[in-house]
């Protein structure tokens, strides 16, 4: 799949694309108790870019300019914005 490909609501999605962009990690508290650590990355191919929420040991595997491998990956809608998750069933593989 490609980024222009990606719309709300979408489940299994697999993707390939580069970090373009990290955000400064913060921590937030847990509906079930705790906290996590949570950091929004920019990802892009040449068809566009997305948002992609990273959690906790995820964050530290990525840098700009990452080649990332996203599998069984899901979408969902923030403050507007269609956003890319890996999720509990996902993966996350960086390539280079």
């Amino acid at each position: 799949q490609k980024t222009s490909d990606l719309k709300d609501g979408m489940r299994k999605v697999n993707l390939d694309a580069i970090v373009l962009t990290v955000g400064a990690t913060r921590t937030v508290n847990l509906k079930a108790g705790g906290q996590s650590e949570v950091a929004d990355i920019v990802v892009g191919d040449e068809t566009g870019e997305i948002t992609l929420t990273l959690w906790n040991e995820e964050i530290d595997k990525v840098v700009v300019g990452s080649r990332v491998n996203i599998r069984n990956g899901y979408t969902n809608s923030y403050q507007g914005k269609i956003r890319l998750n890996v999720g509990r069933f996902g993966s996350l593989e960086v390539i280079e």
